[in-house]
């Protein structure tokens, strides 16, 4: 079990890496291609109408002009970072904390308001879950291309169908906080704190006397 937990988390990291990196090279190519044509049509002007220069240019921008389907991509890779990232974030503390005042209280009403902010947690991901299959299921039915990607394949709920399932693991990230909980091996959430972590920031940056 721990070894396929590891496996996961791993898949995790990789997934988010690789939905990043494809956003940027994405990007990259395409800013380069809509920019790099006018170098070429500057020098075949400037060498004197040269045609093998001016046709560079021409097929750069026919290239440019044919990436329509870039930044729906970019877009879809970013809604897919988003939804898969979630559990991540919940794994990694990476959410922030409002929990100021909670921590004021004693450990064990610390434990009780936990419990029923992980079941909040626990039943809003349970909701969105099935909401967003049901969404997703319809938009299966339906059978819409995607926007700029229909003609390659890619319908919508292709790209939606990262809804459910992003909350489906959140549901599970949150149903181990709660185990953790009844365990007595955490108290609360386990979310990120903005003011403990400048806190030690400041204490590495402060110049020693």
């Amino acid at each position: 079990m721990n070894a396929l937990r590891r496996v996961w988390e791993h898949f995790e990291e990789g997934f988010i890496a690789f939905l990043l990196a494809a956003m940027t090279l994405i990007t990259f190519v395409y800013v380069i291609l809509n920019n790099f044509y006018t170098l070429f049509y500057w020098l075949g002007d400037y060498f004197g109408g040269n045609e093998f220069l001016l046709g560079i240019g021409d097929a750069i921008l026919d290239m440019a002009q044919a990436m329509t389907w870039s930044n729906a991509l970019t877009k879809a890779l970013f809604g897919w970072l988003i939804f898969f990232g979630l559990a991540y974030g919940v794994r990694t503390a990476g959410h922030i904390g409002v929990d100021a005042l909670v921590k004021l209280a004693p450990r064990g009403v610390q434990r009780v308001i936990g419990v029923i902010a992980c079941s909040a947690c626990l039943g809003y991901a349970g909701l969105i879950a099935v909401g967003s299959f049901d969404w997703v299921h319809t938009l299966f039915t339906a059978g819409i291309g995607a926007e700029d990607l229909g003609h390659y394949g890619i319908q919508q709920w292709h790209i939606g169908m990262i809804v459910p399932f992003g909350y489906a693991m959140v549901f599970v990230r949150f149903l181990e906080i709660l185990v953790r909980i009844l365990r007595n091996e955490q108290t609360g959430l386990g979310l990120a704190d903005e003011a403990a972590d400048a806190l030690k920031i400041n204490e590495h940056e402060e110049p020693k006397q």
